[in-house]
C-alpha cells in the first residue's frame, strides 16, 4: 500500500514516513496543500495523512479541493487544533478520520490500516491469483499451502502484480506503485525484483506466473502455467 503524507514540520514527516515503512507501507511526502493536490491526483493513493495548518492552503481546504476534484482516496486529518469545531468542520470538507497531536503512533498506523480497507483502491485484505495469496495486514504469501518468505520490498512488488492479474505492467508503472518517489528510474532494479519474485514464488513449484511481454514489461498470469 502508498501512503501520502502532508505534513510541513519535516521532523514530524519523516517520523511518519519511517513509521509506515516499517510497517511496510510505501510512503511520499507534500510539505505544502498545493503540492498534495496534484500529488494525490496523479497516484493511486491507499490513503492520504493530512495536517491542518500548512503553509499556503490549509489542510481544510486541501481536504475540499481534493474531493473537489474527484479524489476519493481515504483521507486522515492530522492536527493539533481538538476543538470539537475543527474536528467536524475537517470531516464535513470531506476526510474519513480525524487524529490529534499528539498522538501513539501505533493508533495511527492502525487508524490508516483501517482506512486503506475501505479506500477505493483496496480488493480486500487477501488477494489470491490462482492458487497464490497474499495477506497484505499480515504480510503472509502462500503457494497452496507453502508459506513463502519474502522481503518487504518483494511483498510491495508482488501485490502491484496481484492487483491488476492479467494486466501488462511496464517497469514504469512498477516503479511508480512499488517504489517511492526518490527512485532511480534509470536502473534495473524492476528487472532484479522479478527476478526475485519468480525464484520464490514460481521456480520452486515448477508454474511460471509472471511473465515477460517482449518491449512492453511484465504481466502476472490468471493462472499459472507449468
Amino acid at each position: 500500500m502508498r501512503e501520502l503524507v502532508v505534513e510541513d514540520e519535516v521532523k514530524l514527516a519523516s517520523l511518519i514516513r519511517k513509521a509506515l515503512k516499517e510497517d511496510g507501507l510505501l510512503a511520499d511526502v507534500a510539505i505544502r496543500g498545493e503540492d498534495a493536490l496534484w500529488m494525490a491526483s496523479a497516484t493511486p493513493y491507499d490513503v492520504v495523512v493530512l495536517d491542518v495548518n500548512l503553509p499556503g492552503i490549509d489542510g481544510f481546504e486541501t481536504c475540499h479541493r481534493l474531493r473537489v476534484d474527484g479524489v476519493r482516496t481515504p483521507i486522515l486529518m492530522l492536527t493539533a487544533r481538538d476543538t470539537v469545531d475543527d474536528r467536524i468542520l475537517g470531516l464535513d470538507t470531506g476526510a474519513d478520520d480525524y487524529v490529534v497531536k499528539p498522538f501513539d503512533f501505533d493508533e495511527l498506523l492502525a487508524r490508516i490500516r483501517a482506512l486503506s480497507r475501505r479506500g477505493p483502491v483496496e480488493q480486500g485484505s487477501v488477494l489470491q491469483v490462482g492458487d497464490l495469496t497474499l495477506d497484505t495486514r499480515t504480510h503472509v504469501v502462500r503457494r497452496g499451502e507453502v508459506e513463502i518468505a519474502l522481503s518487504v520490498k518483494e511483498l510491495q512488488v508482488l501485490e502491484v502484480f496481484m492487483r491488476r492479474p492479467g494486466h501488462v505492467l511496464s517497469r514504469y508503472d512498477l516503479l511508480e506503485r512499488a517504489w517511492d518517489m526518490d527512485y532511480d528510474n534509470r536502473s534495473n532494479v524492476v528487472d532484479v525484483y522479478v527476478r526475485y519474485l519468480r525464484e520464490k514464488i514460481d521456480r520452486p513449484f515448477g508454474v511460471a506466473s509472471i511473465e515477460t511481454v517482449r518491449g512492453a514489461g511484465y504481466r502476472m498470469r490468471r493462472e499459472s502455467t507449468g
